[in-house]
């Protein structure tokens, strides 16, 4: 099913007894009957157009209908275009996963969450695993420590089942504050070789040419 577009109500079609006019510009003309206000947008060769109908006594604007719409679907179809669409990332974890395997799907999740999406991590029982869940609740703790400095738990884990799941959203402020220590951390790094390679130098400068006493040419003794 389609969903209905919203079309506001304009000229004839508002029945209200007063409404709030404003023009073009957004200037306000005040409170007017019905008739006087479409007697005024009338004058101007406009539409008068209800814009906010819940409002008391509801607001109208005085303007051409065709190009009000069309500026109107011009901002939605911008703001939908900047409008971040979130996709939800799925890793799964078995109680008995390995360390390894464990800090390699959680380098996965952290990824997801970098890039803006949310992310579901749940950990999976078969068999007779269902038996021991604080095996899975402590690996899900684990995972909820390591993805703790840029997300955040949309709600505490959840058993349903034999799925033991959490939902993490990406947090802004640690993800900002994540990002700029590891450009710290390069900046140092860049800063550390500089002075190595600057030392180096120095080093090679300061040495003098020493000559030993077994290389040191021989004087001539005819002198």
């Amino acid at each position: 099913m389609k969903n209905k577009v919203h079309r506001e109500r304009t000229n004839e079609q508002i029945r209200v007894p007063q409404v709030r006019v404003v023009d073009e510009d957004g200037n306000a003309l005040g409170v007017m009957t019905n008739t006087e206000a479409l007697q005024t947008a009338r004058a101007r060769n406009m539409d008068l157009i209800e814009i906010s109908p819940n409002s008391k006594p509801p607001v109208c604007k005085i303007a051409d209908y065709g190009k009000y719409n069309y500026e109107k679907q011009k901002k939605e179809k911008a703001a939908k275009k900047h409008q971040h669409v979130m996709h939800i990332k799925e890793i799964r974890f078995n109680p008995n996963t390995d360390t390894h395997d464990i800090d390699f799907k959680t380098k996965h999740l952290r990824q997801f969450l970098l890039e803006g999406h949310k992310v579901k991590a749940f950990v999976m029982f078969k068999g007779r695993m269902i038996t021991h869940p604080e095996i899975g609740r402590a690996l899900m703790e684990d995972i909820v420590e390591k993805l703790n400095d840029i997300g955040k738990l949309e709600a505490p884990p959840k058993m349903e089942g034999k799925q033991l799941y959490a939902y993490f959203l990406p947090d802004k402020n640690k993800i900002q504050i994540y990002k700029d220590h590891l450009e710290k951390e390069k900046g140092g790094n860049k800063k550390s070789v500089a002075n190595t390679e600057v030392s180096e130098n120095t080093e090679e400068e300061a040495t003098p040419n020493i000559i030993s006493e077994e290389n040191k040419p021989e004087e001539n003794k005819d002198a």
